[in-house]
């Protein structure tokens, strides 16, 4: 009778997804502790091996090279447009397996052995266009505190009357343009804007970040951005950052003269952009849905922000090529140095031993852009509990 009344009237303020409003049901006493996290996953999934990492690198690598010959064997005229898109959407499918595996060496997740580890993540992340070191600083920050209000960095929302110190404000401006464009119209809006200008403008101004770290640039980590991202250990390794994308953006350049940019452009700059749409999606939808909230500082703790990430439905294809970084992130944000070969059964484990606080939902993906993208604007602050849940404006 109680989860039937809470349902009926949060479904009046607060539009359910497919998580039923679990998340809203989970308080702070609801979440294990570490000790107890461990305690139930099976022994080996706290361990990397070095050649198991080394076997997926490898399988992730001779696909993309399998796509890549593919694409430098079609011919480049406008005749067969489609099929170009239609490579460059696989091709940028399949180069995000490459982005996952540096992804996990930034986590320590890859091998013991850290000069490789490092090696590994920054050739890749730096042929991708990723300042390695920055991003692994920036991305830190974002599982320490996933869902904080003020201290997130991805994704964290406006608020309605925020007070632009611990809250970002601007809510109630971006509600009323959503009213005046349509529910089409901004969904459309949201999803150009956050899945085709969303990664640079992280990268170049912390956009999407809580207000606590201001105006942050990846590649420029002293004024006049912010600094408070950039700590004193981390300045140098953000210029090492730069320049393995500045070795990166000579090698293009040279191929562009060598080849012409049209080439360089259909083999690696579009399949690129689908990389960074990737990306995108995955970042949004593990951490945001219309009755997820986001937590102040009374309600938050590291393992309780870890808890509302969100595990989806990506399919076999996706998950094989992506390492199943979407159907298993759960685990991922609450064991980061784990190896992403052992996060689906360290998944069952988890669901199995706290199904209350486990959070999965089966909405299909391109359905759960699209809601997000048209119900998740901007949230509200709940006197009552110091959360932040979504307003649904419709």
């Amino acid at each position: 009778m109680k989860k039937t009344f809470f349902r009926q009237k949060a479904a009046k303020e607060i539009m359910i997804s497919g998580l039923n409003g679990k998340a809203l049901q989970v308080s702070q006493a609801d979440i294990p502790d570490l000790a107890a996290i461990k305690a139930v996953l099976p022994d080996q999934c706290l361990n990397c091996s070095t050649n198991t990492s080394l076997a997926y690198l490898a399988q992730s690598l001779i696909i993309q090279a399998i796509v890549i010959f593919i694409g430098i064997s079609m011919p480049l005229r406008m005749e067969i447009l489609p099929v170009w898109v239609l490579y460059w959407l696989a091709s940028g499918t399949t180069a995000m397996g490459l982005w996952v595996i540096a992804h996990e060496c930034g986590h320590g997740a890859f091998s013991k052995n850290r000069k490789l580890e490092t090696f590994v993540g920054y050739v890749l992340h730096s042929m991708l266009l990723v300042p390695y070191f920055s991003w692994q600083r920036s991305h830190l920050v974002h599982h320490t505190y996933t869902n904080h209000i003020a201290n997130g960095e991805t994704h964290v929302p406006l608020v309605i009357r925020g007070n632009g110190i611990d809250e970002q404000a601007g809510g109630e401006k971006d509600i009323a343009i959503a009213g005046k464009l349509g529910k089409v119209q901004y969904g459309v809006f949201q999803l150009v804007l956050h899945l085709i200008f969303g990664w640079p403008a992280y990268l170049l101004t912390g956009k999407t970040g809580g207000p606590k770290y201001g105006l942050s640039n990846h590649f420029w980590p002293i004024a006049p951005f912010s600094k408070k991202l950039w700590t004193k250990k981390w300045i140098n390794k953000v210029w090492l950052s730069d320049w393995g994308i500045g070795l990166t953006l000579f090698a293009l350049i040279a191929w562009s003269l060598h080849d012409g940019f049209v080439t360089v452009f259909a083999i690696y700059i579009a399949p690129l952009l689908v990389v960074n749409i990737w990306l995108v999606t995955y970042t949004w939808l593990h951490h945001t849905d219309t009755d997820v909230p986001h937590l102040g500082r009374s309600e938050f703790s590291q393992l309780r922000g870890a808890f509302l990430s969100i595990d989806r439905p990506y399919g076999k294809v996706i998950d094989f090529l992506h390492h199943k970084i979407g159907s298993t992130h759960a685990i991922h944000h609450i064991a980061p140095w784990m190896p992403h070969y052992h996060a689906g059964k360290a998944t069952v484990a988890l669901k199995n031993a706290f199904p209350k606080v486990y959070l999965y939902n089966p909405t299909p993906i391109l359905q759960a852009l699209w809601l997000i993208s048209t119900n998740c604007i901007a949230v509200t602050r709940e006197e009552s509990s110091g959360r932040y849940v979504w307003k649904n404006p419709w």
